[in-house]
């Protein structure tokens, strides 16, 4: 009876999940979002699943990460018992997901995933749970934004493996106790932040991912272009490998686009120069910066003489919603010291002057601090 009870919110959950995914695009359609540098999943990347690796010793990069799952997934098949929870955070685009699914193959279970908006009801959870054989491994991803009333639910199943479910409403309302098989619950964020503190306590396989260095990201480019069946040498890999702003979804992304204009200029082998020709049609630079990175430098740079310019006043300026500019744009800015974010706005560094070409304007005792070095001299 529970399972046909599940089976049946299980099939109302799928189709919110198709709804709830459809929203989520139409949502995305903002000019960043739509970028080939964005490390946000888009429509090109339906065939991304091809260049994925299927296990723990093709994955490239993340070696501590990786050595240390294979440890645990081999102690518990030995032991015969489901692998404890994990949860993996990171930027977008560094292989969460690919990582879930190669734990589930490496432990020989059946894999099942899911996302936190999807789930907006107890019953959403109980279909999926219900449903899952000893062992199997469940994937949320973007378990940050799950519903807290799904969120207390998931407590006892991760810890006791039961689900405990109120049926009726009022005087009527019972209190209903259901047996789960145990399961192994793989968690994604790109927001660890953002995960609440009791929830984050019951995963003992907290894993961080870090972007990757660029000879990690050459060898993703080169085993990419091996599946995808063109010839690509090592200069090439490398160019296209440096511009891909240290994670393999866009490497992935930009490695299709180069074979598509090696294809048209009928190119048989694809060298640095051909791959430095596409991705300069495509604007996107040495640096990984595309035209919507560039324009963002510039206005900070001449239209407000390099800040502090608050983000409402450069989303104004540029068009764009806050929240891409916070997540998307800015991330990589600040990684490679392009930006800084501080108390009085966002303010640009010399090296961004560089990189566009412009003169660095003399500092002001905003920029630099009334109390610096520099401003005392």
């Amino acid at each position: 009876m529970v399972r046909e009870a599940g089976e049946q919110v299980r099939w109302t959950c799928e189709n919110d999940e198709r709804r709830e995914l459809g929203r989520a695009a139409g949502q995305r359609q903002m000019s960043k979002s739509n970028s080939i540098v964005t490390p946000e999943r888009t429509e090109d990347d339906a065939l991304e699943a091809s260049l994925r690796p299927k296990t723990l010793k093709d994955f490239v990069g993340q070696r501590q990460a990786c050595e240390n799952l294979s440890i645990f997934i081999e102690a518990a098949k030995a032991r015969g018992e489901a692998l404890d929870h994990v949860l993996f955070s990171g930027p977008p685009g560094l292989g969460k997901t690919t990582l879930a699914q190669i734990v589930a193959r490496e432990l020989g279970v059946n894999f099942r995933s899911t996302s936190g908006p999807v789930l907006a009801k107890a019953g959403d959870l109980a279909a999926i749970l219900t449903n899952l054989e000893p062992r199997d491994v469940l994937f949320i991803d973007e378990i940050h934004r799950l519903n807290p009333a799904v969120e207390e639910i998931l407590y006892p199943a991760m810890e006791d493996f039961e689900l405990d479910l109120v049926i009726g409403e009022g005087p009527s309302a019972r209190s209903v106790k259901i047996q789960l098989a145990p399961f192994t619950l793989v968690g994604a964020t790109t927001r660890s932040g953002l995960v609440t503190q009791p929830l984050r306590d019951r995963f003992g396989i907290p894993v961080r991912l870090d972007f990757y260095k660029p000879e990690e990201l050459v060898s993703i480019v080169a085993r990419g272009a091996r599946v995808l069946g063109f010839d690509l040498t090592a200069e090439g890999a490398s160019e296209i490998a440096s511009r891909a702003r240290g994670t393999p979804r866009i490497a992935g992304r930009l490695l299709k686009r180069v074979r598509d204009f090696a294809a048209h200029a009928k190119k048989q082998t694809v060298d640095a120069a051909t791959a430095d020709a596409a991705l300069t049609r495509l604007e996107v630079d040495a640096r990984g910066l595309d035209a919507f990175d560039r324009r963002y430098l510039s206005l900070i740079a001449e239209q407000f003489s390099g800040g502090p310019v608050g983000i409402e006043t450069i989303a104004a300026a540029l068009g764009e919603a806050r929240d891409a500019i916070e997540d998307i744009v800015e991330p990589y800015l600040m990684q490679q010291g392009f930006v800084q974010r501080t108390p009085r706005g966002r303010v640009l560094a010399s090296a961004a002057y560089g990189h566009l070409g412009l003169k660095v304007p003399p500092q002001s005792a905003v920029q630099t601090g009334l109390f610096s070095d520099e401003a005392e001299a």
